[in-house]
């Protein structure tokens, strides 16, 4: 029994030993997890910065002189039919954009929300268009004619537009994840540009009468008339606005990286979508290469 007790002292003694010679590791302090956590970056704080890239703007004049045409024929049996026209097409363009952006980030473990204000000017972002349509508008609604007489409105109309984005603010929310030196983010808001918008339209309005007409064998011929000038519908109309600000909403996605400290680099895409300006229509896609500073 003796010997027993002996032996089991100097086995203690010897692991005791052996314990003390181990490294202090960390699942040996219950910290196990720590070695599992991700390193974040601090994107919270105001920043500011600029940016440079490529825009592209479609523009759609398709409805542009609807406005002309209406004040041309208005109290008239011609401003119904005319009224759905489509004179001219769509156009795009392209060009540079040059800006510079201020924020505001708050940071709640992984995710981040801001807001972010922008300025975009616009080189060289301008489009035009013509284009012409001609039409014989028959006896239109609310247009009276003598017994066995055909009304014919041969009515031409040719019109001109131009668009030209000169600028552009925004207010965007922002919505952000923590990737470490990488932060994916999404946006949002209101959008000011400024623009000129010019159009013009012509018409052209004859009054053709066909008469029909039987003889006395009853054969039924019709007698074409010669058209004759309708002067108060035939007139030219322009209507001009230079530094118009019009109203829209940007939308986009962008990357921001951190080069080192403060200083940051993104890359964006954005769509901005305006309000009509005298019945035409502007989008513009823009992309952007940014470096900014984080205070």
């Amino acid at each position: 029994m003796r010997r027993l007790l002996l032996a089991a002292a100097m086995l203690g003694t010897v692991s005791a030993a052996h314990a003390a010679d181990l490294p202090d590791l960390p699942f040996l302090r219950g910290s196990f997890t720590d070695g599992l956590s991700k390193s974040t970056r601090n994107w919270d704080g105001f920043y500011a910065g600029g940016s440079a890239g490529y825009s592209s703007a479609a523009v759609d004049f398709s409805q542009s002189v609807v406005g002309l045409t209406n004040f041309i024929f208005r109290d008239s049996v011609l401003q119904q039919p005319t009224s759905t026209w489509s004179l001219m097409n769509k156009t795009s363009t392209q060009g540079v954009n040059f800006g510079g952006f201020v924020g505001r980030n708050w940071q709640w473990y992984d995710a981040i929300l801001g807001l972010e204000g922008t300025y975009s000017y616009f080189n060289k972002i301008s489009t035009l268009t013509s284009g012409s349509n001609s039409l014989d508008i028959v006896n239109p609604p609310g247009d009276v004619q003598p017994t066995g007489v055909t009304n014919h409105y041969l009515t031409t109309l040719t019109g001109t537009a131009a668009a030209t984005v000169k600028d552009m603010v925004s207010l965007r929310g922002r919505v952000g994840w923590d990737g470490g030196d990488f932060m994916p983010y999404m946006f949002a808001g209101p959008a000011i540009a400024r623009m000129d918008v010019s159009r013009t339209v012509t018409s052209d309005v004859k009054l053709r009468q066909d008469a029909t007409v039987t003889d006395i064998f009853g054969n039924v011929f019709t007698i074409i008339g010669t058209p004759m000038a309708v002067p108060a519908q035939s007139q030219t109309q322009s209507q001009h606005r230079t530094n118009n600000f019009v109203v829209g909403w940007t939308a986009g996605i962008g990357l921001e990286y951190c080069i080192w400290s403060g200083l940051f680099a993104r890359v964006e895409y954005e769509y901005v979508q305006f309000s009509p300006v005298m019945n035409t229509k502007v989008t513009l896609n823009n992309a952007r290469l940014g470096l900014g500073y984080k205070f």
